[in-house]
């Protein structure tokens, strides 16, 4: 036989089958969680996983504040960001970080693990990180998962 019985499947926009998920973060520890979320994200879970295309699913993150860091990054891992002024660079801890915007954290951490492009930029649309257990999606049906 000298040709192929399958087919290469390549996605594109009008091809995607896009749901909607929700994950707990309660008791989760950082880095484990939005690894397995960057990779729902891009899609790689998905059988016509599509490098260049966006066939990832919109990911609902509740309960940020509850999120676990392993050993001393609580208190010893610095964010370092900069106003854009002459000495401007300023440090923040994420325990400052989670009293006031909870899900700052998650949103950081997955953003460095999502490709540094206008796809990445656009996967990055996909998440919803929210502080308590409720989020304005109920009307999108999505599933809850467990990771």
């Amino acid at each position: 036989m000298d040709q192929l019985s399958y087919k290469t499947i390549s996605a594109n926009k009008a091809t995607v089958n896009k749901e909607w998920v929700v994950i707990d973060a309660e008791n989760a520890v950082l880095g484990r969680l939005t690894s397995q979320i960057a990779a729902i994200l891009r899609g790689k879970h998905k059988t016509n996983y599509t490098p260049h295309v966006d066939c990832g699913d919109n990911v609902i993150v509740i309960n940020a504040e509850k999120i676990r860091l392993t050993g001393n990054k609580l208190t010893e891992k610095q964010y370092v960001r900069h106003t854009g002024h002459p000495g401007g660079q300023r440090f923040a801890t994420p325990r400052e970080i989670l009293d006031r915007i909870p899900g700052r954290v998650i949103e950081h951490a997955v953003k460095g693990m999502l490709p540094k492009n206008r796809l990445g930029r656009r996967l990055f649309t996909n998440l919803h990180v929210y502080a308590g257990a409720s989020h304005p999606h109920e009307a999108q049906q999505p599933k809850k998962i467990e990771l």
